[in-house]
C-alpha cells in the first residue's frame, strides 16, 4: 500500500526544515525534537483524576502519573511506559494519547517515567519499570484501580519495556499480568529483520536512529542478546500473557514486531497483531495531523477494555 497521504505529507514538512540527521545531534537537541513532535499529538483531553506520585525504584524514586478516567470503579489498570529509544520521551510527551487510552478504555493509566540513557544505561530502565508495576499491583486499589486486571503497555521501547516486565514477572514470580499491549515495539537489538533495511530511511525512524539509540542505552555488544534488553531473544516465551502487537507498514521495527507477535502463538501464547497500511512509526503521538491515529487508540482500547473485562 502506498504510504499514507498525512503520513506523507509531514514527512514532507520534515525533509523542508533540512535539519540534520537525529543520530548526527546531541542528546539534549533530540529531547528538545521529541517535546517539539509531542505537540502534534492535538489537544489533551480532560480527564476525572490526574496524580504526580513517585515510587520506590532500585535507582531512587520513580515519578508516574496516575490517570483516573470518569465513572465508578473498580477500573481495569494499565501501566505505560513511553517510547523515545531509551534515550528521549518522558510522561509529558505521552500525555494526550495516554489520556485518550484512560478515557476510551476506560481504565486507570500508569504513566512511568523511567530512567533514560545515556545518564542511566540499560539495565535501569526496565529494573524502574519492573519496580513500577509491583508497585502499582500493590497500591493501585487507592486510585479505583482493580489490580486483578493488571496490563502492561507501551510504544516502541516502551513496548519494548512492557514485553520485558511481563518475562520479569514471570521469572520473579509476579505480579500477575493479565495483558502486554505492544505498540509498534523495539525487540531484538540485532536489528536482522527485513523491515530495517528497506524502511531504514525517509520514514521519520531510521536504521541510523536506532543504531544511535542503541549505542546510548546499551554499554556492551553482548547485551543486544540479553532478554532485558531484547525480549525476542528469551530462551522461552511461554507461559506470558495475551498480547496485541502493533505494527506501521513503513516502520523499520515492523518485521521484530511482526515476529514476536507469532513467536509468542508459536509458545502457546494467545497474541494478535495488526499492521496498519501506509503508516510510519511514532503516529500515535501525530493525532493531530493523522487521522488514522484515532483508529489505533481505538483499537487498544478495545483490545484492553476486551481482554481485562
Amino acid at each position: 500500500m502506498p504510504l499514507d497521504p498525512q503520513a506523507e505529507a509531514l514527512l514532507n514538512q520534515f525533509a523542508e526544515l533540512g535539519a540534520p540527521p537525529p543520530e548526527t545531534v546531541s542528546v539534549e537537541d533530540n529531547r528538545a525534537l521529541a517535546a517539539t513532535v509531542a505537540e502534534m499529538a492535538g489537544p489533551p483531553e480532560d480527564v476525572a483524576r490526574v496524580e504526580d506520585v513517585n515510587v520506590p525504584g532500585p535507582g531512587g524514586e520513580i515519578p508516574v502519573r496516575i490517570y483516573v478516567p470518569e465513572g465508578d470503579g473498580p477500573f481495569p489498570v494499565l501501566v505505560f511506559f513511553h517510547g523515545g529509544g531509551w534515550v528521549i520521551g518522558n510522561i509529558d510527551t505521552h500525555d494526550v494519547p495516554v489520556r485518550q487510552l484512560a478515557n476510551r478504555v476506560p481504565a486507570v493509566v500508569v504513566s512511568v517515567d523511567y530512567r533514560l540513557a545515556p545518564e542511566h544505561p540499560f539495565p535501569a530502565a526496565p529494573l524502574d519499570c519492573y519496580a513500577a508495576t509491583e508497585w502499582v499491583a500493590k497500591n493501585i486499589g487507592q486510585y479505583g484501580g482493580d489490580p486483578s486486571r493488571l496490563a502492561v503497555g507501551g510504544d516502541s521501547a516502551g513496548g519494548n519495556l512492557a514485553a520485558v516486565v511481563t518475562q520479569m514477572a514471570r521469572e520473579r514470580g509476579g505480579p500477575a499480568i493479565a495483558f502486554q499491549l505492544l505498540i509498534y515495539p523495539a525487540v531484538d537489538a540485532r536489528m536482522t529483520s527485513a523491515s530495517i533495511t528497506e524502511n531504514g530511511d525517509g520514514y521519520l525512524l531510521t536504521k541510523g536512529f536506532m543504531d544511535w539509540f542503541y549505542g546510548h542505552y546499551l554499554t556492551k555488544d553482548s547485551d543486544a542478546d540479553d532478554p532485558l534488553a531484547s525480549p525476542a531473544r528469551a530462551e522461552s516465551l511461554a507461559g506470558l500473557p495475551p498480547a496485541l502487537v502493533l505494527t506501521a507498514e513503513f516502520d523499520p521495527l515492523r518485521d521484530e514486531g511482526e515476529a514476536y507477535a507469532a513467536a509468542l502463538r508459536k509458545a502457546g501464547v494467545d497474541a494478535t497483531d495488526k499492521r496498519y497500511d501506509g503508516m510510519i512509526h511514532a503516529f500515535l503521538q501525530l493525532g493531530a495531523v493523522i487521522d488514522r491515529t484515532s483508529e489505533l487508540v481505538d483499537d487498544c482500547a478495545a483490545s484492553l477494555r476486551a481482554d481485562l473485562s
